[in-house]
């Protein structure tokens, strides 16, 4: 059995990005009143007016860090000043850099829950990372029974009480970093394919039922992103390597390039 990534380190002062190479940084979204400000300062126009159209001071803050840490971890790795990143998005919402920029085919995904944040990156490969808190109240049997596949149901009623909420937030992850790997949103509907969800068992797609060779063309891997969260990566292909960073608390700008 695979362990779920656990060591998030702090990055050195040259960080590349390799094709045999997957990164996830994670990243505190909640700051004080100045460490908001400077976030929102480093984003784009658009970007602040979507900040302001939050009804919740804390929404506004985490999304305005969460965004402002994207540029700066984008940044990074292609060697340009954070507000110098564009953006673009696939026909089903999927974001993606914008055409132009230097490193080809780089890939990114993020998720973000409560106050934490995941940020994943490949380099000629499809990519989807997905967190949640864990909140065993929306763990419900009639919650899985709408949005799970039949199979993932029945290994879920087979479970104690203590490990059924856990299992439930590891198959939630699971699918929804893969449906973001393929940029469907909500087009793929979660009961149409299956992932592992029993205590102990690796992370994995295990069948899809639109394309039954689907399943073959896709990695997927436990992250382990703290107390309290479950966390999921979908990873297009095989013969990766997976590190995990910590972005530094305080800084929207790019502590060291590659």
């Amino acid at each position: 059995m695979q362990p779920p990534a656990s060591v998030w380190r702090a990055p050195g002062q040259r960080l590349g990005l390799t094709p045999g190479e997957v990164h996830v940084w994670r990243a505190a979204l909640d700051r004080d009143p100045a460490g908001i400000q400077d976030a929102e300062g480093a984003l784009a126009p658009d970007e602040q007016a979507r900040a302001r159209r939050f009804f919740f001071e804390r929404g506004r803050g985490r999304f305005a860090v969460g965004r402002a840490v994207l540029r700066a971890i984008l940044a990074r790795y292609l060697a340009v000043p954070p507000d110098r990143v564009g953006f673009c998005y696939g026909p089903r919402g999927k974001p993606a850099l914008a055409p132009g920029h230097a490193v080809a085919g780089l890939r990114f995904n993020l998720a973000h829950s409560d106050g934490l944040a995941l940020y994943a990156l490949a380099l000629g490969r499809e990519i989807g990372v997905d967190l949640e808190r864990l909140r065993p109240e929306i763990a419900t049997e009639s919650v899985a029974e709408n949005f799970f596949a039949p199979a993932e149901v029945t290994i879920l009623q087979g479970l104690g009480v203590e490990r059924r909420a856990r299992a439930f937030f590891d198959c939630w992850t699971r699918k929804e970093a893969y449906i973001k790997a393929r940029g469907d949103g909500l087009w793929l509907p979660l009961d149409g394919f299956e992932v592992s969800l029993a205590p102990g068992e690796p992370a994995a797609l295990l069948a899809t039922r639109d394309d039954p060779a689907e399943a073959a063309r896709w990695a997927l891997r436990e992250l382990d992103a703290g107390p309290g969260y479950a966390a999921a990566l979908a990873v297009e292909g095989p013969g990766w390597r997976l590190r995990c960073w910590q972005w530094p608390d305080g800084r929207f700008d790019s502590p060291s390039q590659p």
